[in-house]
């Protein structure tokens, strides 16, 4: 007792927390009870001082929501109800009683007796309206937890619950409060009988219909207007007792309110008339229409449009939804639904009227709801149509009719946001069935006419993808239809190639037989054997065309087979070595390289598609590439030998490269070992499947090797890149190797397309074996590092090229946050002090965080996530003290503008959400480098300040502090005679257009006059581009007006 009484009274002196827990952890242990403590609170509860006997309740309160439940007995737990109740008649008492209430009825004992007694006390003393928004909140929490816990008690109570929460929830503004609010009337007029309430709770949740609320900025609780709308919307649907209420409210909202309200009001209606039932909607279903027709004939906006339609669709269904499921006779349908059809297929009469395409949208709602209506109005409607496309008197409406008619198959083949009717459970057949003879004959009819051809295609797209409507023979027939739009010369089927080869691969996916038969041999005539000659631009766009359907359609396993097998004989005959030059070699080379660009493209897809026939094409397509790119390297530099040109075998590297990404690990570990018996053995028997005979050695790897063979190292780099990790490189040493392929790409003979592929090899076994090349990355730190890259006495070009070589090394380490990054990013800074390549390693350290296309996930490559934000988070205090001469540097001198360009880069291509932090004092640095010579790095920093100009209120204070210099720079910078290149310029127009938007009038006022006259002599530019955003540019600061 003493205990209780010290904890108490130093309470009341000091109001510590500690107080508070060492009671509560003596009731826990036993040492003290709840009665212990109202004992020692006796005093301060029973004054006549408001501010004790206030301090007391709280501090009983404070324990008791930190009680353990057990602790409480019955006999507690009444004392502290009848205590709590008698001292809600205390003004001064109320609010930490309905506190410590709030708590009590969380005990898992609290008795039926006390429920009563507790509410009816609240619903005597509690006068809402005179409370605070978190004492109301005690109150209702205080009703959720007895809704939760003791609902049939409460109901029980009757009318006097109802009427008394009621009382206490009706004139809440708050959104706290809101949510539990809502949250309590949904139960009650779900489960509790409400009938003689009805028009009170009406009044007490539709009066916040539609919710308005917008949340303060930075809202610490997180509640959202849409949770308010959700909430209100579930209370609004909880009884079908509102629907006689509610539904004259909905009308008067959709027709005096804005769009948002409309919006609100639409969305609501689909929740609630299906709860309301179909009696409501049939009494009202007239007006609703009349609403909703409004919306849809005459929209606002498209976003309410389709709300409406939505709605639409919900009212139809409702209306019928007490109609047995064996009624699906046009009897059944209600005579309001029925004239609502009638009156939308009236106006179709008149197709080119806009009000025709309202009537199509409110008839496709029909079709969608599934029911007898569906049926109805969509046989109605396509009969009409039909009947007015074959009108002699309407034929200048055709291309409207066909619009309609596709709308209406559409929707009855369903979309991304609706369920296709024709897999309702109520009906096996589509609403089309008795019409599809029609149609099809209507729109192949229509591909015939310029006017109709767009639509038609559109049609019959939706006609074949509606299941088990179109037949085979029927498949066949529209094939054999729409391949003759490919015989057309480019420039008359132009506008619609796109939507002609989206339904013939519909058609492909489904039967592809047909286009096996008709449509391919007819695309594969426009591809001549022999090169059309340059002048002959009817026939190379007839082959480009053909190319690039084929990529789209042959997508389907048998048809890629077949255009494998096609154009790889192409390519054969294309590519055969000639002994003479007498042929077009660039005009050859073209149409080789598009034939292989198509054969790519088709093979990307399926890729993507991860479609289990590509891995067969190991066996079946790369070895007859193989042949053909090493008969081509090995062929006499005197002779044409077309697939030795370096833009054929980059294409012929990215096929090799998706096929090997498709392959499992035994797999590629065979094509590996095929690829490294013919570039380090020169056995190319496995690797071209037998079908290469030369007495020539394939050798490309040696050092004296032809150009056409080095050049055919990107095969082999293609094949090495996409491997898995897994997968081990069939050489006794990787990293000896390695090391020679490194010697092999910095010796004088190899080109940059040479080193690029060399680079690729050494990146992706960097990345992928780490632990097997850790002599490769020594003797690079050790010994390369000191003899090519810091040798000032070799040439600078090999040194920059060395640079090159580091980057590979390095961006392979970093990408999976290797320790040894660090080392070799180490280097690069060193080099920064040397006048003959510190540029080159400047823009390397930038580099280092751009993407890469050889270590994706896509090749299997290791990466790590955030490595781009831990490599910039390691090198940017470093670039920063280097820039600001911090280091013993003069301002201005060689190496300062060095790191200035590193950051440049750097900024360029991270994330901006990795930097945006640090953009206030970037600021002046990024506007030192604005003055560098090199272009690209100028237009870099123009970007990243217009990326990054209103981002944070801390980085438009930076752009109004640096206002005038930026300004005057942009100004430099959009100018042809100051800068050439045209990229630079129209960055310059573009940020100096953003500037009055963001920064103050007072502050560039100063500078209108000189701005509207330089941009005045930019509007003369050369470039087309620079001249349009000098317009835009000049605008902006035109209307700039404090």
């Amino acid at each position: 007792m003493a205990t209780a009484e010290r904890l108490v009274r130093s309470w009341m002196a000091s109001e510590k927390d500690s107080e508070i827990e060492e009671s509560v952890t003596g009731i826990s242990s036993g040492q003290l009870t709840l009665l212990d403590i109202i004992r020692a609170l006796g005093e301060f509860l029973t004054s006549e001082e408001d501010r004790l006997r206030t301090k007391g309740v709280e501090f009983l309160s404070s324990v008791l929501g930190r009680c353990p439940h057990e602790r409480l007995n019955l006999q507690a737990i009444r004392v502290l109800a009848t205590f709590y109740c008698s001292k809600l008649e205390d003004l001064e008492t109320i609010i930490p009683a309905l506190s410590g209430l709030s708590y009590l009825v969380k005990f898992p004992n609290i008795q039926s007796s006390e429920v009563k007694d507790i509410l009816n006390a609240i619903f005597a003393n509690v006068k809402m309206r005179a409370l605070v928004q978190s004492t109301r909140f005690f109150v209702f929490s205080i009703v959720d937890s007895l809704i939760t816990s003791h609902r049939d008690t409460l109901k029980e109570m009757g009318s006097t619950f109802l009427a008394g929460y009621v009382n206490i929830a009706v004139g809440e503004k708050d959104p706290r409060n809101l949510m539990l609010a809502f949250a309590i009337a949904r139960v009650v007029l779900a489960e509790f009988d409400i009938h003689a309430h009805i028009e009170d709770f009406f009044d007490i949740t539709f009066c916040y219909f539609p919710i308005t609320f917008r949340p303060p900025p930075d809202d610490p609780y997180g509640i959202s207007a849409d949770d308010l709308k959700q909430s209100l919307r579930l209370c609004l649907s909880a009884t079908p007792a509102f629907g006689l209420l509610g539904i004259p409210v909905f009308l008067e909202k959709l027709t005096a309110g804005s769009p948002s309200t409309k919006r609100d009001t639409l969305h609501a209606m689909d929740i609630c008339l299906p709860v309301y039932g179909s009696a409501v909607s049939c009494e009202f279903g007239k007006k609703i229409w009349s609403s909703l027709k409004l919306e849809i004939f005459q929209p606002t906006d498209p976003d309410t449009e389709n709300s409406a339609l939505n709605t639409l669709q919900v009212l139809v269904k409702t209306m019928h939804a007490d109609k047995s499921q064996d009624a699906v006779s046009e009897d059944s349908i209600t005579s309001l639904a029925r004239d609502m059809c009638s009156e939308c297929i009236q106006t179709l009469k008149e197709p080119e009227k806009a009000q025709a395409r309202a009537a199509m949208k409110a008839i496709c709602a029909f079709a969608r709801t599934n029911g007898p209506l569906s049926s109805f109005a969509v046989s109605q409607a396509a009969v009409l149509l039909i009947r007015n496309f074959h009108d002699p008197d309407e034929v200048s409406n055709r291309a409207s009719v066909v619009i309609l008619l596709t709308e209406l198959i559409e929707a009855c083949w369903g979309d991304a946001t609706h369920a296709s009717i024709s897999q309702s459970s109520h009906s096996a057949l589509s609403p089309l069935t008795d019409s599809k003879d029609a149609l099809l004959g209507l729109l192949i009819v229509s591909l015939k006419a310029p006017a109709t051809c767009l639509p038609a295609l559109h049609g019959l797209t939706a006609l074949v993808r509606t299941p088990k409507l179109v037949a085979d023979d029927e498949l066949g027939y529209i094939v054999l239809e729409v391949s003759e739009l490919l015989r057309k010369e480019p420039d008359e089927v132009e506008d619609v190639t796109t939507d002609t080869l989206a339904l013939l691969s519909a058609i492909a996916g489904i039967a592809p037989h047909h286009l096996l038969s008709q449509a391919l041999p007819i695309l594969f005539s426009f591809l001549p054997d022999v090169t059309p000659p340059r002048d002959a631009i009817t026939q190379r766009a007839f082959y480009w065309r053909a190319l690039s359907s084929l990529s789209a359609i042959c997508v389907q396993p048998q048809l890629f087979e077949t255009l494998v097998v096609r154009l790889i004989a192409k390519l054969d005959i294309l590519c055969a070595i000639s002994q003479t030059r007498t042929i077009d070699q660039e005009s050859t080379t073209a149409y080789a390289h598009a034939i292989l660009t198509a054969l790519a493209n088709t093979l990307d897809i399926k890729v993507s598609l991860k479609d289990v026939d590509v891995p067969k094409y190991a066996e079946q397509l790369l070895p007859r590439m193989f042949r053909l790119y090493l008969d081509a390297a090995l062929a006499s530099s005197e002779v044409v030998a077309v697939a030795a040109d370096p833009r054929l075998l980059q294409v012929g590297a990215r096929i090799i490269r998706l096929v090997s990404q498709a392959l499992n690990v035994a797999r590629q570990e065979k094509l590996v070992a095929a690829v490294f018996a013919a570039y380090t053995q020169g056995d190319v028997k496995l690797i071209t499947g037998g079908l290469l005979n030369s007495t020539i050695p394939f050798a490309p790897l040696h050092l004296d090797a032809s150009p056409r063979q080095r050049n055919s190292l990107t095969l082999f780099s293609s094949t090495i890149v996409s491997l898995q990790k897994e997968v081990r490189m069939p050489v006794d040493n990787l990293s000896t190797f390695l090391s020679e392929l490194v010697a092999w790409s910095d010796s004088p003979s190899s080109t940059v397309f040479q080193r690029e592929a060399a680079s690729h090899v050494l990146a992706s076994n960097v990345n992928k074996h780490v632990d097997d090349v850790s002599d490769f990355l020594s003797s690079q730190l050790e010994g390369y590092s000191s003899s090519v890259l810091k040798n000032t006495s070799i040439p600078a070009e090999a040194r920059k090229n060395a640079i090159n070589t580091w980057i590979s090394v390095t961006r392979a380490l970093l990408v999976r946050s290797h320790p040894s990054a660090n080392a070799f990013i180490d280097h690069l800074f060193e080099l920064l002090d040397d006048n003959t390549v510190d540029w080159d390693a400047a823009r390397a350290i930038g580099l280092l965080a751009s993407e890469d296309t050889v270590l994706t996930k896509r090749n299997n490559a290791v990466l790590k996530i955030l490595h781009v934000q831990k490599y910039f988070n390691a090198v940017m205090p470093r670039l920063l003290e280097g820039v600001k001469g911090t280091s013993g540097v003069s301002q201005g001198s060689r190496r300062e503008t060095a790191y200035l360009v590193a950051l440049a880069h750097l900024i360029n291509v991270v994330p901006k959400a990795v930097y945006v932090t640090q953009m206030p004092s970037l600021m002046p640095i990024l506007l030192r480098g604005l003055d560098l010579a090199d272009p690209s790095i100028r237009s870099h920093i123009i970007n990243t300040l217009s990326n990054n100009i209103e981002v944070t209120p801390a980085v438009k204070d930076a752009v109004s502090m640096y206002a005038s210099t930026l300004v005057l720079a942009m100004l430099k910078n959009c100018m042809y005679s100051e800068m050439r290149d045209p990229r630079v310029r129209a960055a310059a127009l573009k940020y100096l257009a953003l500037l009055p938007g963001t920064v103050r009038y007072d502050l560039l006022h100063p500078y209108k006059t000189r701005v509207l006259k330089d941009l005045a002599k930019v509007l003369d530019d050369p470039k087309r581009a620079v001249r349009k955003e000098a317009v835009i540019t000049r605008t902006n600061w035109y209307k700039y007006s404090g």
